[in-house]
Parts: structure tokens; C-alpha cells; sequence
């Protein structure tokens, strides 16, 4: 089984993935929290995640997530085959195309009258009246 990135766990934890990104967390929690016959469920690693207050408590978490994730697919085939599947939903592939980065635009010149910057955007843009 691939090993998850530490890096899609907090952007999915954190709502920076957007609406597939919310409903793919929320479908990971379920999985974690079904009840297993071996320790570590994962559980409390995603707890912690989820209550991370910042990017470096979040890397941790996530990190800590990671492995314990890893650990009970080795020793429960059960979880390992609903993870793997988890891990093939085509949501995710997007999700792990964008990712959740940081965007650094640059605008140069003098004639520009209207500039819009982001990343992801979701709805409309409107400009002028």
C-alpha cells in the first residue's frame, strides 16, 4: 500500500482541499473510528490532528497519523483493503494534484487597473458593477 503523505493529511484536516477535500476527511475519520481488534486504531492521532493549533503542531499530528495508519493496515487486512480503497478514490488524486501550498504571485509593470490573486477559488468573481 502507498504510504500516505503527511502533507494531504493536514491539507485535508485543515479545509484547505476544499468541498472534496471536507467530505474525504470526513470519510477518513469514519474509517479510523470504526472499531478495530488491534492497536494503534489511528484514533487518537487523528484527534490530534484535527485539534492542531498550529503548522508545526499540525506537521507533527500528522506525521504521528501517518504512521499509526500505517501500522494498523499492517496488522488488520480489513482496514488495510477499506484504506487502500480510501486512498484510490478519485477525489483524492485531485486533491493530491493541487495540494494545499502557498501561493506567491508577482505583478509587475504599470498598467494594470484591476488584479485578483488567489489560489482555489470557489464561486463567482465579479468585477466592476
Amino acid at each position: 500500500m502507498e504510504p500516505m503523505a503527511p502533507e494531504l493529511l493536514m491539507a485535508l484536516a485543515s479545509g484547505t482541499a476544499g468541498a472534496a477535500g471536507q467530505q474525504l476527511w470526513a470519510s477518513l475519520r469514519d474509517l479510523v473510528h470504526r472499531p478495530s481488534p488491534v492497536e494503534p486504531t489511528g484514533t487518537p492521532e487523528l484527534d490530534a490532528l484535527t485539534a492542531a493549533a498550529d503548522t508545526a503542531e499540525r506537521t507533527a499530528r500528522a506525521a504521528d497519523l501517518t504512521h499509526a495508519l500505517a501500522e494498523r493496515a499492517r496488522q488488520d487486512p480489513a482496514f488495510a483493503d477499506a484504506l487502500g480503497t480510501w486512498q484510490r478514490t478519485p477525489a483524492l488524486a485531485t486533491v493530491r494534484t493541487t495540494g494545499s501550498g502557498d501561493v506567491h504571485n508577482t505583478v509587475s509593470g504599470g498598467r494594470q487597473q484591476t488584479v485578483i490573486e488567489g489560489r482555489d477559488f470557489n464561486g463567482d468573481i465579479t468585477i466592476g458593477g
